[in-house]
């Protein structure tokens, strides 16, 4: 019974998204190895802290969409754990609490530790940041209000998963920002909302009548194709004027060998009728993402 729940657990976890979180830390601790400033105790609570966030979001996601009724029979995508009824809603509440507690425990020794007093303001900047990424977390599906049901979704993806997670991973080593990481906080995010954008594409029918409106359910299916299309090639320019920007080694740009598959799939895209085909696409565009970021990361540290 006591292995049966663990597997529940993990299995709400959603362990294929972890990947694509930590994507803007290993960019971000990356350019702190290229200008000399990388610490891995940071490097470390700040992975763990990421995890537990999207570990955060995903219990959130799972309850909010199961209490909502928008995880039903109509759903494409893997089975939720809320909507088979392997955890109860009392068990789900009580993860959301205890892992939101485990978040900010995490971030606030991440915060003392890279700014520590002597830094109030970054400090003080850093902690109000925390709070809102675990609101934003949570958020997403739960409450009368969630942000994910009015189409705020992808604002926030790019918004965490790139510009937060990118820029705001390097400022934990730097105590400084400048143009290049924000042009690469703005790839990553770009990439990171198109998986958004591709599980909402799946999602399309089942989210529509069950009133989530995902900006695909509000753009339509043809322009939700465009603007998927917009997404990637707009990240992987903005990642190729990263690399050019700074003049890093010409070693760098073997991350972007996972253009060639992103390219694939977006002709796959472009040319797909039926939503449901589209569930297995997700991992290609999250891990093509993840790679690109953990080369350009492992190339920094092998260079240095």
């Amino acid at each position: 019974m006591a292995g049966s729940k663990i597997s529940a657990w993990i299995y709400a976890a959603r362990l294929r998204t972890l990947p694509l979180s930590v994507s803007g830390i290993l960019v971000g601790s990356g350019y702190a190895v290229y200008h000399e400033q990388f610490d891995v105790i940071i490097f470390t609570l700040a992975i763990i802290t990421t995890l537990l966030l999207q570990i955060l979001s995903n219990f959130a996601n799972d309850y909010g969409d199961g209490v909502k009724g928008t995880d039903n029979h109509e759903r494409i995508g893997p089975e939720r754990a809320f909507q088979s009824g392997k955890i109860t809603r009392r068990s789900f509440k009580n993860g959301l609490i205890l892992t939101s507690v485990l978040s900010f425990l995490s971030a606030t020794t991440l915060i003392l530790l890279a700014f520590g007093i002597e830094n109030a303001f970054l400090t003080l900047g850093f902690f109000l940041l925390g709070l809102l990424a675990i609101w934003a977390a949570i958020k997403y599906t739960v409450g009368k209000s969630a942000y994910g049901y009015r189409g705020m979704g992808d604002f926030f993806v790019f918004l965490f998963f790139g510009l937060v997670s990118v820029c705001g991973s390097y400022v934990l080593y730097s105590k400084g920002i400048d143009n290049h990481i924000i042009i690469a906080g703005i790839g990553i995010g770009l990439l990171s909302t198109a998986v958004l954008n591709l599980n909402n594409m799946r999602d399309y029918f089942s989210d529509k009548n069950a009133r989530k409106n995902t900006l695909v359910v509000l753009m339509g299916q043809l322009r939700s194709k465009y603007y998927h299309s917009f997404l990637i090639l707009a990240g992987i320019i903005f990642m190729t004027v990263f690399y050019i920007s700074v003049g890093f080694s010409e070693w760098v740009y073997l991350s972007l060998i996972t253009v060639l598959l992103l390219f694939k799939h977006l002709s796959f895209v472009i040319k797909n009728e039926d939503p449901k085909d589209l569930d297995q696409e997700l991992k290609k565009v999250a891990l093509s993402t993840f790679g690109i970021a953990l080369i350009f990361f492992v190339v920094q540290f092998i260079l240095r």
